[in-house]
């Protein structure tokens, strides 16, 4: 007579795991590379802007829309995370085996979606070597520089591991730069925290845009396909992609958290902020010349670790597991060199094409974690046996509605491009 299973992570029991296969050795590196992986991606140069111009708009009313944006997070994440994880799929081959030739529909998506908005990400970090440096360095040259580290990273002889340092190591100096100007700007946290649970005005399109840019498109599924690569994966390392999971979400949160907080510490002032870059001029009225060059930092490495997120998971959707290494990491270069090329000579993407790339972003994110939620309901085989609990599943369900919903919006505007 054996003895009783304990219960795993997520409400299952072992008996509903049938395997004995042990846990992929779980180092460190892999997990910080992808919750900051996740982290990074989406508080890219696009979150920096529309965090600073949204506080301007609503005040701290806006700490309840970065709430409903954690919890929504949270709902797709853990759903994302666990059972991808769990099958050892990507999402496109997942979709694949739920209905041939849809993963390789979204693959196209990810894929026009990520080479259009990488071409903006090219252009942040060559803002924020401008701003760094106080303008001595033209944004072309300082985007080619940092398109050309991210190669690097990618043409690496062990380019997992080198990944998993640089974004962490990014993600850590936003952080801490954002945590510096956000005490210097002596933010209102008590009404913050009032307006969090009882905001005094509420926005439905701020809200909708913000979790669009916070988890729409590849971003969220980022996170778990470098887990994927690195091997945890199956019902045994159960545990391991849901302590992952949860702390990227945290960090995640904390990011947004400490953006919105500065911000919001010099629009109490009663400064005037400048339209045209506003978030720079946060940071400058918070610390001074400090703060200018502070932000300069900080568009860098959200510039940087975005480049480096959005070819890493496109490129993961356009190739199988098992696919060669080298040609993988050659095919990410490439990436890299036809966003940068374009970047050079056009100087940003062209708005329409940003527009209709934004567009096709927005089906991503329903029809990606739609084949989850269906694999997680009804496709126990793909998943080797483990049962999600229903309470994520239904409450992912209510979640995948919405994300529907903004993902119809976006293509409904599609019209308004060529008129």
């Amino acid at each position: 007579m054996t003895a009783p299973k304990k219960a795993t992570a997520g409400g299952s029991t072992a008996a509903e795991v049938p395997t004995t296969t042990s846990p992929v050795k779980a180092g460190i590196g892999p997990m910080v590379g992808a919750i900051f992986l996740m982290a990074t991606s989406a508080i890219g140069p696009g979150f920096l802007t529309q965090t600073s111009v949204f506080t301007v708009q609503i005040g701290a009313a806006f700490a309840f829309a970065i709430l409903l944006s954690i919890l929504v997070d949270i709902a797709i994440q853990l759903n994302v995370w666990r059972i991808l994880g769990v099958s050892g799929l990507r999402a496109s081959e997942l979709a694949n085996e739920i209905l041939p030739g849809l993963g390789w529909f979204l693959a196209i998506l990810v894929g026009i979606g990520g080479l259009v908005f990488n071409i903006g990400n090219i252009a942040g970090t060559g803002l924020g070597v401008q701003a760094l440096t106080g303008g001595s360095v033209d944004p072309k040259i300082g985007g080619a520089i940092s398109a050309i580290i991210a190669i690097v990273v990618f043409l690496w002889k062990r380019a997992g591991a080198a990944l998993d340092v640089i974004v962490g190591i990014l993600g850590a100096l936003m952080i801490l730069l954002m945590l510096y100007v956000a005490i210097s700007s002596h933010p209102p946290v008590a009404e913050a925290m009032r307006q969090t649970i009882a905001p005094e005005k509420i926005d439905f399109k701020i809200i909708t845009t913000l979790i669009g840019g916070s988890v729409g498109g590849y971003i969220v599924f980022a996170g778990v396909h470098r887990l994927i690569d690195a091997g945890h994966t199956g019902p045994e390392n159960l545990d391991y992609l849901t302590k992952s999971s949860i702390t990227g979400i945290i960090v995640t949160g904390i990011m947004r958290v400490l953006l919105f907080l500065a911000v919001l510490g010099v629009v109490t002032t009663g400064v005037a902020l400048s339209k045209d870059n506003t978030a720079a001029d946060v940071f400058y009225q918070a610390a001074g010349e400090f703060g200018r060059r502070a932000f300069g930092l900080v568009l860098w490495a959200a510039g940087l670790s975005s480049v480096i997120g959005a070819s890493f998971t496109s490129v993961s959707f356009l190739t199988k597991q098992g696919f060669d290494p080298k040609k993988r990491g050659w095919l990410t270069v490439g990436f890299i060199v036809i966003s940068s090329v374009i970047y050079l000579f056009v100087g940003s993407a062209p708005q329409k094409l940003l527009i209709f790339a934004g567009a096709f972003n927005g089906l991503i994110l329903p029809i990606g974690f739609a084949v989850v939620l269906w694999a997680g309901f009804f496709r126990k085989d793909l998943l080797k046996g483990w049962e999600p609990p229903k309470w994520t599943l239904y409450v992912g369900l209510i979640v995948l509605v919405g994300c529907a919903w903004m993902g119809w919006s976006s293509i409904s505007r599609l019209p308004e491009i060529w008129a």
